[in-house]
């Protein structure tokens, strides 16, 4: 099963016995947060997980198809990696 946003909000309006356009915009504001405070910083959310950007370095790729190799430029790549106690859970 995929989680959606809206999967998520309709959670959280059901818990939080809320509207469920007052908890989209809460999901909302939250995620809005995340992205920007980890451009520059590491988000750390106490037994769930962290947040951050990690720059990957310049390499060379290969199209299976044709076999012709090409590079692939340096980027930053937005990453989660999740607490123990969320793998605890989940396992």
């Amino acid at each position: 099963m995929t989680v959606t946003k809206k999967n998520i909000s309709k959670e959280i309006s059901h818990n939080a016995k809320i509207s469920d356009k007052y908890s989209k915009k809460i999901l909302d504001i939250f995620l809005k947060i995340i992205k920007n405070k980890s451009k520059n910083n590491i988000i750390k959310i106490h037994r769930f997980g962290t947040f951050f950007y990690k720059k990957t370095s310049k390499r060379i790729g290969r199209n299976p198809k044709t076999g012709q190799n090409y590079k692939i430029k340096p980027f930053k790549r937005f990453t989660f990696k999740a607490n123990n106690s969320l793998k605890k859970t989940i396992n």
